[in-house]
Protein backbone atom coordinates (compact mmCIF):
# COMPACT_ATOMS: atom_id res chain seq x y z
CA UNK A 1 0.00 0.00 0.00
CA UNK A 2 1.29 3.49 -0.84
CA UNK A 3 2.79 5.45 2.02
CA UNK A 4 1.14 8.59 0.67
CA UNK A 5 2.14 12.11 1.67
CA UNK A 6 3.76 12.39 5.10
CA UNK A 7 1.74 15.45 6.03
CA UNK A 8 -1.64 16.99 5.41
CA UNK A 9 -1.71 19.60 2.66
CA UNK A 10 -1.00 23.16 3.68
CA UNK A 11 -3.09 24.64 0.87
CA UNK A 12 -6.50 23.27 -0.04
CA UNK A 13 -8.51 24.69 -2.96
CA UNK A 14 -12.24 24.06 -3.34
CA UNK A 15 -14.64 24.44 -6.25
CA UNK A 16 -17.81 25.11 -4.27
CA UNK A 17 -20.42 23.55 -6.54
CA UNK A 18 -24.03 22.49 -6.04
CA UNK A 19 -25.79 25.41 -4.37
CA UNK A 20 -28.48 25.61 -7.06
CA UNK A 21 -29.11 21.86 -7.13
CA UNK A 22 -29.31 21.79 -3.32
CA UNK A 23 -32.02 24.46 -3.41
CA UNK A 24 -33.90 22.87 -6.33
CA UNK A 25 -34.06 19.51 -4.56
CA UNK A 26 -35.84 21.25 -1.69
CA UNK A 27 -38.12 23.41 -3.80
CA UNK A 28 -36.31 26.57 -2.72
CA UNK A 29 -35.00 29.56 -4.72
CA UNK A 30 -31.40 29.30 -5.92
CA UNK A 31 -30.55 32.29 -3.72
CA UNK A 32 -31.29 30.19 -0.64
CA UNK A 33 -28.80 27.62 -1.87
CA UNK A 34 -26.15 30.32 -2.18
CA UNK A 35 -26.94 31.51 1.35
CA UNK A 36 -26.46 27.99 2.69
CA UNK A 37 -23.26 27.86 0.69
CA UNK A 38 -21.94 30.82 2.69
CA UNK A 39 -22.70 28.88 5.88
CA UNK A 40 -20.71 25.95 4.48
CA UNK A 41 -17.81 28.31 3.78
CA UNK A 42 -17.84 29.47 7.41
CA UNK A 43 -17.71 25.86 8.61
CA UNK A 44 -14.92 25.02 6.20
CA UNK A 45 -12.73 27.99 7.12
CA UNK A 46 -13.00 27.02 10.79
CA UNK A 47 -12.32 23.36 10.01
CA UNK A 48 -9.21 24.21 7.97
CA UNK A 49 -7.90 26.51 10.71
CA UNK A 50 -8.45 23.88 13.41
CA UNK A 51 -6.47 21.37 11.33
CA UNK A 52 -3.52 23.75 11.00
CA UNK A 53 -3.78 24.28 7.27
CA UNK A 54 -2.23 27.55 6.14
CA UNK A 55 -4.26 28.39 3.00
CA UNK A 56 -7.78 27.83 1.74
CA UNK A 57 -8.74 29.02 -1.73
CA UNK A 58 -12.40 28.94 -2.76
CA UNK A 59 -13.91 29.51 -6.20
CA UNK A 60 -16.66 32.01 -5.45
CA UNK A 61 -17.51 33.71 -8.76
CA UNK A 62 -16.01 32.91 -12.15
CA UNK A 63 -15.67 35.18 -15.15
CA UNK A 64 -18.14 32.82 -16.88
CA UNK A 65 -20.76 33.42 -14.15
CA UNK A 66 -21.61 36.75 -15.82
CA UNK A 67 -23.60 34.61 -18.29
CA UNK A 68 -26.10 33.71 -15.57
CA UNK A 69 -29.34 35.67 -15.10
CA UNK A 70 -28.78 39.18 -13.77
CA UNK A 71 -30.81 38.43 -10.66
CA UNK A 72 -28.51 35.54 -9.73
CA UNK A 73 -25.37 37.58 -10.40
CA UNK A 74 -26.77 40.30 -8.14
CA UNK A 75 -27.47 37.74 -5.42
CA UNK A 76 -23.88 36.44 -5.60
CA UNK A 77 -22.58 39.98 -5.18
CA UNK A 78 -24.99 40.46 -2.28
CA UNK A 79 -23.62 37.35 -0.57
CA UNK A 80 -20.04 38.61 -0.87
CA UNK A 81 -21.15 41.87 0.69
CA UNK A 82 -22.92 40.01 3.48
CA UNK A 83 -20.01 37.66 4.16
CA UNK A 84 -17.48 40.48 4.41
CA UNK A 85 -19.70 42.68 6.56
CA UNK A 86 -20.67 39.88 8.95
CA UNK A 87 -17.42 37.95 9.17
CA UNK A 88 -14.58 40.40 8.55
CA UNK A 89 -14.07 41.51 12.15
CA UNK A 90 -14.18 37.94 13.46
CA UNK A 91 -11.77 36.67 10.82
CA UNK A 92 -9.41 39.57 11.52
CA UNK A 93 -9.50 38.93 15.28
CA UNK A 94 -8.59 35.29 14.62
CA UNK A 95 -5.54 36.18 12.54
CA UNK A 96 -7.00 35.34 9.14
CA UNK A 97 -5.66 37.18 6.12
CA UNK A 98 -8.11 37.67 3.25
CA UNK A 99 -7.07 37.89 -0.37
CA UNK A 100 -9.52 38.33 -3.24
CA UNK A 101 -8.03 36.99 -6.48
CA UNK A 102 -9.36 37.88 -9.91
CA UNK A 103 -9.95 40.80 -12.22
CA UNK A 104 -11.58 43.86 -10.71
CA UNK A 105 -13.04 44.95 -14.07
CA UNK A 106 -16.81 45.22 -14.05
CA UNK A 107 -17.27 44.92 -10.29
CA UNK A 108 -19.57 47.44 -8.57
CA UNK A 109 -17.86 50.26 -6.67
CA UNK A 110 -19.14 49.13 -3.28
CA UNK A 111 -17.84 45.60 -3.88
CA UNK A 112 -14.44 47.01 -4.82
CA UNK A 113 -14.46 49.04 -1.60
CA UNK A 114 -15.28 45.97 0.48
CA UNK A 115 -12.51 43.99 -1.18
CA UNK A 116 -10.00 46.77 -0.47
CA UNK A 117 -11.21 47.08 3.12
CA UNK A 118 -10.92 43.35 3.83
CA UNK A 119 -7.49 43.02 2.24
CA UNK A 120 -6.11 46.14 3.92
CA UNK A 121 -7.45 45.32 7.38
CA UNK A 122 -6.10 41.77 7.38
CA UNK A 123 -2.87 42.33 5.43
CA UNK A 124 -0.58 41.71 8.41
CA UNK A 125 -2.36 38.58 9.64
CA UNK A 126 -0.39 35.36 9.29
CA UNK A 127 -2.21 32.58 11.14
CA UNK A 128 -4.28 31.50 8.14
CA UNK A 129 -4.98 32.83 4.65
CA UNK A 130 -8.36 32.73 2.96
CA UNK A 131 -8.13 33.33 -0.78
CA UNK A 132 -11.44 34.10 -2.49
CA UNK A 133 -11.33 33.65 -6.26
CA UNK A 134 -13.93 36.21 -7.31
CA UNK A 135 -14.47 37.30 -10.91
CA UNK A 136 -11.70 34.83 -11.65
CA UNK A 137 -10.88 32.61 -14.62
CA UNK A 138 -7.76 30.47 -15.00
CA UNK A 139 -7.34 31.20 -18.71
CA UNK A 140 -7.77 34.92 -18.05
CA UNK A 141 -5.10 34.74 -15.35
CA UNK A 142 -2.62 33.06 -17.72
CA UNK A 143 -3.38 35.49 -20.54
CA UNK A 144 -2.92 38.46 -18.19
CA UNK A 145 0.46 37.07 -17.09
CA UNK A 146 1.53 36.74 -20.73
CA UNK A 147 0.58 40.36 -21.39
CA UNK A 148 2.47 41.50 -18.28
CA UNK A 149 5.65 39.77 -19.45
CA UNK A 150 5.17 41.06 -23.01
CA UNK A 151 5.03 44.62 -21.69
CA UNK A 152 8.22 43.99 -19.70
CA UNK A 153 9.89 42.89 -22.93
CA UNK A 154 8.60 45.97 -24.76
CA UNK A 155 10.13 48.18 -22.06
CA UNK A 156 13.45 46.39 -22.42
CA UNK A 157 13.33 44.95 -18.89
CA UNK A 158 13.41 41.39 -20.23
CA UNK A 159 14.02 39.52 -23.44
CA UNK A 160 11.99 36.49 -24.43
CA UNK A 161 15.02 34.30 -23.67
CA UNK A 162 15.21 35.75 -20.16
CA UNK A 163 11.75 34.60 -19.16
CA UNK A 164 11.87 31.75 -16.68
CA UNK A 165 9.25 29.68 -14.90
CA UNK A 166 9.72 31.94 -11.90
CA UNK A 167 9.08 35.08 -13.98
CA UNK A 168 5.86 33.61 -15.30
CA UNK A 169 4.60 32.46 -11.91
CA UNK A 170 5.32 35.86 -10.38
CA UNK A 171 3.17 37.47 -13.06
CA UNK A 172 0.16 35.33 -12.13
CA UNK A 173 -2.53 36.61 -9.76
CA UNK A 174 -1.67 33.70 -7.45
CA UNK A 175 2.04 34.37 -7.93
CA UNK A 176 2.90 34.86 -4.25
CA UNK A 177 0.66 32.05 -2.96
CA UNK A 178 1.88 28.43 -2.75
CA UNK A 179 0.23 26.00 -5.14
CA UNK A 180 -2.54 23.87 -3.63
CA UNK A 181 -1.60 20.30 -2.85
CA UNK A 182 -5.28 19.29 -2.81
CA UNK A 183 -8.18 20.42 -4.99
CA UNK A 184 -11.71 19.43 -3.95
CA UNK A 185 -14.81 19.75 -6.10
CA UNK A 186 -18.23 19.10 -4.64
CA UNK A 187 -21.52 18.04 -6.34
CA UNK A 188 -20.20 14.98 -8.18
CA UNK A 189 -19.02 16.85 -11.27
CA UNK A 190 -15.67 15.84 -12.80
CA UNK A 191 -14.52 19.17 -14.21
CA UNK A 192 -11.95 21.84 -13.33
CA UNK A 193 -14.11 24.66 -14.74
CA UNK A 194 -11.24 27.03 -15.56
CA UNK A 195 -9.98 27.15 -11.94
CA UNK A 196 -6.29 27.59 -11.08
CA UNK A 197 -5.22 25.89 -14.31
CA UNK A 198 -1.54 26.63 -13.83
CA UNK A 199 -1.36 26.03 -10.09
CA UNK A 200 -3.01 22.58 -9.98
CA UNK A 201 -0.53 20.96 -12.37
CA UNK A 202 0.50 18.51 -9.61
CA UNK A 203 -2.39 18.89 -7.18
CA UNK A 204 -4.26 15.84 -5.98
CA UNK A 205 -7.87 16.04 -7.21
CA UNK A 206 -10.77 14.80 -5.10
CA UNK A 207 -14.31 14.86 -6.50
CA UNK A 208 -17.07 14.48 -3.91
CA UNK A 209 -20.75 13.69 -4.40
CA UNK A 210 -22.04 16.01 -1.65
CA UNK A 211 -23.48 19.36 -2.65
CA UNK A 212 -21.61 22.37 -1.33
CA UNK A 213 -24.21 23.49 1.26
CA UNK A 214 -23.80 20.06 2.92
CA UNK A 215 -19.99 20.32 3.09
CA UNK A 216 -18.39 20.47 6.53
CA UNK A 217 -15.80 18.92 8.82
CA UNK A 218 -16.66 15.31 7.97
CA UNK A 219 -16.34 15.92 4.23
CA UNK A 220 -13.07 17.82 4.68
CA UNK A 221 -11.66 14.98 6.75
CA UNK A 222 -12.75 12.49 4.09
CA UNK A 223 -10.92 14.47 1.41
CA UNK A 224 -7.81 14.77 3.60
CA UNK A 225 -7.89 11.02 4.20
CA UNK A 226 -8.02 10.43 0.44
CA UNK A 227 -5.10 12.84 -0.02
CA UNK A 228 -3.00 10.94 2.52
CA UNK A 229 -3.60 7.70 0.59
CA UNK A 230 -2.20 9.10 -2.66
CA UNK A 231 1.31 8.51 -3.97
CA UNK A 232 2.49 11.94 -5.13
CA UNK A 233 5.06 11.52 -7.91
CA UNK A 234 5.49 14.98 -9.51
CA UNK A 235 6.35 13.32 -12.81
CA UNK A 236 8.71 10.77 -11.24
CA UNK A 237 8.36 7.08 -10.53
CA UNK A 238 6.07 5.54 -7.94
CA UNK A 239 7.48 5.02 -4.47
CA UNK A 240 8.72 1.51 -3.73
CA UNK A 241 5.68 0.75 -1.59
CA UNK A 242 3.27 1.89 -4.31
CA UNK A 243 5.11 0.10 -7.09
CA UNK A 244 5.00 -3.21 -5.22
CA UNK A 245 1.19 -3.26 -5.00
Amino acid sequence: MSAGPKHDPQHVAIIMDGNGRWAKARGLPREVGHQRGVEALRRTVEACRSRDLSHLTVFSFSTENWKRPATEVSSLFALLRLYVRQDLKKLHSEGVRIRVIGTRAGLPDDVLSLIEESETLTAQNSRFQLNIAFNYGGQDEILTACKTLARSCERGELTSDDITLEHFEQALWFGDIPDPELLIRTSGEFRISNFMLWQIAYSELVFMDCLWPDFGEDQLDEALKTYRSRDRRFGGLATESAASR
